[in-house]
C-alpha cells in the first residue's frame, strides 16, 4: 500500500516525532485534542448511525456519518495554522526558522484537502459525510485551541519544567 492509503500511521508517526522532538506540553495538548476529536466522531457515527455509500469497493461495514478522517485532518489544518499565527515557537525549535510557521501551514492545507476529498473518491463516503467530519474537526480545533489560549497553556509550563527536573535527575 502506498503511504496515501495509511494517511493515519502518517499523522500519527509525525504526530509522535513532534511530541518527542520538541517535548512540548503544547504539542502534547494538541495531540490529545487530536484523539478526542477522533473518539467523539466515532461516538457521534455511532449514534446517528448513517451508512455509507455502497459501492463495488466499499468493504467497511462501520457507519459513514461524520468522516472520522475528516474531522481529524480538518482538525489538524484547522490547529496548526492557528498556532502558528498566534503561538510562540516552542524553545527546542529553531529561532532563526521563522519559515516553519509558513511551511507548516502550507504543507497541512492542501494534504487535508486531498485527504477529506480522497475519502469520497475512494467511495468511503459521501460529500455530506465528508463535510459534516471536516466542520465538526473545524469547530473542535476552534474550542480546543481557544481552551489552550485562554488558562490551559500555564499548566504546560508547570508540565515543562517538572519534566526538565526529572530528566536531569534520571
Amino acid at each position: 500500500m502506498s503511504i496515501c492509503f495509511q494517511t493515519n500511521i502518517t499523522v500519527i508517526t509525525l504526530t509522535a516525532c513532534t511530541i518527542l522532538f520538541t517535548r512540548s506540553a503544547g504539542v502534547a495538548y494538541f495531540a490529545v485534542g487530536a484523539v478526542s476529536c477522533s473518539l467523539s466522531v466515532k461516538l457521534l457515527k455511532r449514534a446517528i448511525r448513517q451508512p455509507r455509500p455502497s459501492g463495488p469497493h466499499q468493504k467497511k461495514t462501520s457507519y459513514g456519518m461524520p468522516s472520522t478522517h475528516s474531522a481529524s485532518i480538518t482538525y489538524f489544518a484547522t490547529y496548526i495554522p492557528l498556532a502558528c499565527i498566534y503561538l510562540p515557537l516552542h524553545p527546542s525549535l529553531p529561532s532563526n526558522a521563522p519559515g516553519i510557521r509558513i511551511l507548516s501551514s502550507l504543507v497541512v492545507l492542501p494534504w487535508a484537502t486531498c485527504i477529506v476529498s480522497s475519502r469520497v473518491w475512494l467511495g468511503h463516503h459521501s460529500w455530506p459525510q465528508v463535510a459534516v467530519g471536516a466542520s465538526y474537526g473545524f469547530a473542535f480545533a476552534l474550542v480546543w485551541f481557544n481552551l489552550w489560549c485562554v488558562g490551559l497553556n500555564k499548566y504546560g509550563g508547570v508540565v515543562e519544567s517538572f519534566l526538565k527536573i526529572n530528566s536531569i535527575s534520571l
